[in-house]
């Protein structure tokens, strides 16, 4: 049996140590357990290490694993995960590469939100024609890595991306933003200003894309390239929204501390050249980051600030990469906040409004319907509500779809004997063959096979982990 920790005010990491001791587990064994137990299969002991030593602290998803398998109440985790959060200095930007690289290329933006973070065009001829083949310069992918195919049109492949997940599309976002180095290293001082644009596009797209397949390395990797384009081609607004899109992302794979640190750069780089629509989008953000980071002060005041900004953004008066922002939407995204902040009651009538969007949108905010009925200890709700989601996460086809189903599913766990959770169960293990799989997109013509709905293992991401929503 293990022994229980001292009593009194403790930090989490001396206390994380202690526990697994007890056990007489190594780190690797912890990761291990992780990873059975939550169904994300890439959390390796150098996180574990990472959390002992203090230099990141876990999410709440973790928290609450950490929980389960080290057979303590989930109260004490939070508790000095609280503590140390207060106490520690700030986190050194750390993880992976990715996600190091992009936070420092964001606090170099910060400092200068129009400097030029791409290379000059190359020195050519006037005349010349579209040398696709070569390199595209620092910064930017070999456009010949980029399979050939139909061209599509950036507007199209933003639609597409409402109806279909990106486990079905990211190879087209590759594609597309392939075309778009193409053609930016190949043109002339004149078409600059223009094709860096469309680059920042495509790249925040691709992005997007590869996070909803489960790539959250590659997600990265290309919000950094969007980030450049949009710096270099002079557009705030551009480059906050593209930060705010891998905050999102990095509260999705339970890096709270990340996702705030962009954020937050993103509002304060982007907010006097963003419309209302984007600032709020923004602000959301923040409050999101703030709440999964147990900072519950802060995310009441981002939420407060987003309101007052506004609740039903204009047509006309946001880019037309914002289309899709409405106050619908924003309402959701405000329940999901209160659901992370123990809130469900007020964010009940929202979340259920937005799930009339499609089966991924669905899914993914059904998800957080479903954990705020378990806060209010209603379980039969809460299993209907998700067996629901994990069906519209068959339809979607996104991997990101699935994140917050493994929190409920955790949740669930205190409830084993209920019916509804019995049944709930059934449905998730015969749904399992058909779940999407997250993995990183097509490699080059004859390498890896295409991530769709394949079983495959995801490449590690920014935590170790699969995005969520």
């Amino acid at each position: 049996m293990t022994s229980p920790p001292p009593p009194g005010p403790q930090l989490l990491g001396p206390l994380l140590a202690q526990l697994r001791l007890a056990r007489g587990w190594s780190q690797l064994r912890v990761a291990a357990e992780l990873c059975a137990a939550s169904g994300v299969p890439t959390l390796s002991r150098h996180e574990v290490s990472r959390w002992e030593r203090q230099q990141r602290v876990p999410g709440e998803f973790w928290l609450g694993w950490l929980a389960v398998v080290l057979a303590v109440p989930v109260d004490l985790l939070t508790a000095a995960a609280a503590r140390t959060r207060r106490l520690a200095p700030p986190p050194a930007f750390g993880g992976s590469r990715p996600r190091a690289a992009l936070l420092a290329l964001a606090q170099r933006w910060l400092a200068d939100p129009r400097a030029a973070l791409l290379p000059g065009p190359p020195a050519r001829s006037a005349g010349a024609g579209d040398d696709a083949g070569r390199p595209a310069g620092p910064g930017l992918p070999d456009s010949k890595a980029v399979a050939a195919g139909g061209p599509v049109r950036l507007a199209e492949l933003r639609r597409l991306d409402d109806l279909v997940g990106g486990a079905d599309l990211v190879g087209l976002g590759a594609h597309r933003l392939g075309r778009a180095v193409r053609a930016l290293s190949g043109c002339g001082t004149a078409a600059r200003p223009r094709l860096l644009l469309e680059l920042a596009e495509a790249a925040q797209l691709a992005g997007w894309l590869a996070a909803d397949a489960g790539d959250a390395a590659g997600a990265l990797h290309a919000y950094r390239l969007a980030l450049r384009a949009a710096a270099t081609a002079g557009d705030p607004a551009l480059a906050g929204h593209v930060l705010g899109s891998a905050s999102h992302l990095l509260s999705g794979v339970g890096d709270p501390e990340g996702a705030l640190v962009l954020a937050r750069t993103a509002y304060a780089g982007a907010r006097r050249s963003a419309g209302p629509g984007l600032r709020a989008l923004l602000l959301h953000r923040v409050a999101l980051a703030t709440a999964l980071g147990g900072r519950a002060g802060a995310a009441r005041q981002a939420l407060d600030a987003a309101r007052r900004t506004t609740d039903a953004p204009e047509a006309g008066r946001e880019p037309p990469w914002l289309y899709w922002l409405d106050g619908t939407e924003l309402a959701a995204m405000a329940g999901r906040t209160l659901v992370a902040l123990g809130r469900p009651r007020a964010a009940e009538a929202p979340l259920h409004a937005v799930r009339r969007r499609g089966p991924r949108t669905s899914a993914i905010y059904g998800a957080w319907l479903a954990r705020g009925y378990l806060q209010l200890g209603e379980v039969e709700r809460a299993c209907a509500v998700a067996g629901e989601a994990l069906l519209d996460a068959v339809r979607a086809g996104s991997p990101r779809a699935l994140g917050q189903l493994a929190d409920v599913r955790r949740r669930l766990a205190g409830h084993g004997d209920e019916p509804a959770v019995r049944r709930y169960r059934a449905l998730a293990a015969s749904a399992a063959p058909y779940l999407p799989r997250p993995g990183p997109p097509p490699g080059p013509a004859g390498g890896r096979a295409p991530a769709g709905r394949t079983a495959r293992r995801p490449p590690g991401g920014a935590t170790g982990c699969t995005p969520t929503g």
